[in-house]
């Protein structure tokens, strides 16, 4: 009869298993599919704790008030502890996050929600056809978006699918090396872009349109208001790593990067020269199908993070308050310092062509070297090539 009466706990212990395990299964494809891997320890350890609860339930291991003051101790411990990455990750998303991007959408030209800097008197270039096919970096969109509105018939130009397209630095010297465009308006290519070019048997040539701060800031409670060039490098270069090394509190430094081929990234790597960089705080993030990347973090506002960008990106970026940009060697980083050369990380940007048959290229690169848009740098934001 014992026998017997074993057999339907056992059975409802079978169906049971494989029953949580469908389900648990299900529930881990569908958070690595959306990305959500750090639930995975707290869903397998929940599930199973639901299915030793429901066996000894069945088997009536629960007569004392002992043994459910023992089980529900370790089930809650093993919970607990499988709960702090998903608590780690509700942290984080409550840390504001540093957009280093410009709303493109107040920038479109000829649009009534555009910011775009405009001339006092007409343009002493209009073009009508050949429309110079145009793409760049997010934050000098503004910039060559003032260009297009002075110079281009009115029309639609959609950023995302016409002859005026915003991308990132990567993706528009991508364009420029496929064709796609005849001009690009970014930073100085990266290494690995010139080698791209050079395969591909292009020639680029670089206009220097105006003139660019490359800043680093830190959490507005941060008390560092500045470093050395020698300190950004000690700290990128992994060196340095607490903030007690260079003045400030015994908090262990977040450096943050960009991506690869990036501007900024470019600069820093510029800045550094041939001293390495270290690696940067990374995150592991699920993808489609549940495959897992690597990728560079994006700048988390912690207490003890640094990052960098240009000076434009913190315009946007200092609005909030939640930043404050660094002097270097004892320089802020204004117009003023930039133009006179005392801020010591400044950079040009550019026009990058490679080869274009186009008419109206040089034709509008000579326009924008002139006064009228050379005004435009300016009053966009920017510091022009030249007074």
């Amino acid at each position: 009869m014992e026998k017997k009466s074993l057999v339907a706990p056992i059975l409802y212990a079978i169906f049971a298993l494989f029953g949580i395990f469908f389900i648990t299964i299900v529930i881990l494809f569908i958070m690595l599919l959306t990305g959500k891997i750090y639930y995975i320890a707290l869903i397998i350890i929940g599930a199973v704790v639901l299915y030793v609860f429901n066996v000894l339930t069945l088997f009536h291991f629960f007569k004392t008030k002992k043994r459910k003051m023992m089980f529900g101790t370790i089930a809650g411990v093993a919970i607990l502890m499988s709960a702090i990455s998903p608590m780690q990750h509700a942290y984080t998303n409550r840390l504001p996050t540093v957009d280093a991007e410009v709303k493109i959408n107040k920038y479109e030209p000829f649009t009534n929600s555009q910011r775009v800097a405009i001339l006092e008197q007409q343009a002493t270039l209009q073009l009508t056809d050949n429309l110079p096919k145009m793409d760049g970096a997010t934050a000098l969109y503004p910039l060559y978006a003032s260009f297009v509105q002075a110079t281009y018939p009115k029309k639609d130009y959609s950023p995302y699918d016409s002859d005026v397209m915003v991308n990132t630095t990567p993706d528009a010297y991508s364009n420029l090396f496929n064709g796609k465009v005849d001009m690009i308006f970014v930073a100085s290519p990266s290494e690995a872009q010139k080698k791209t070019a050079e395969q591909k048997g292009l020639e680029l040539k670089m206009t220097p349109i105006g003139r660019e701060a490359f800043v680093f800031f830190v959490n507005q409670k941060n008390p560092i208001d500045g470093l050395t060039i020698e300190q950004i490098q000690a700290i990128y270069a992994g060196k340095v790593t607490n903030w007690k090394d260079v003045g400030g509190k015994n908090n262990t430094i977040r450096a943050f990067q960009r991506p690869a081929d990036s501007g900024s990234q470019t600069a820093l790597e510029h800045l550094m020269g041939t001293i390495p960089i270290k690696e940067a705080p990374s995150e592991d993030i699920a993808t489609g199908m549940g495959g897992i990347i690597n990728e560079v973090s994006k700048y988390k506002n912690y207490k003890n993070a640094i990052g960098y960008t240009f000076r434009f990106y913190s315009t946007e970026m200092v609005k909030n308050n939640q930043i404050k940009l660094l002097e270097i060697d004892d320089v802020a980083p204004t117009q003023e310092t930039i133009l006179s050369g005392a801020y010591p990380i400044t950079s040009e940007f550019y026009i990058v062509t490679a080869g274009t048959e186009n008419p109206n290229v040089e034709k509008l690169i000579e326009w924008i070297l002139s006064p009228q848009g050379q005004g435009l740098v300016e009053k966009t934001g920017y510091v022009p090539i030249s007074e």
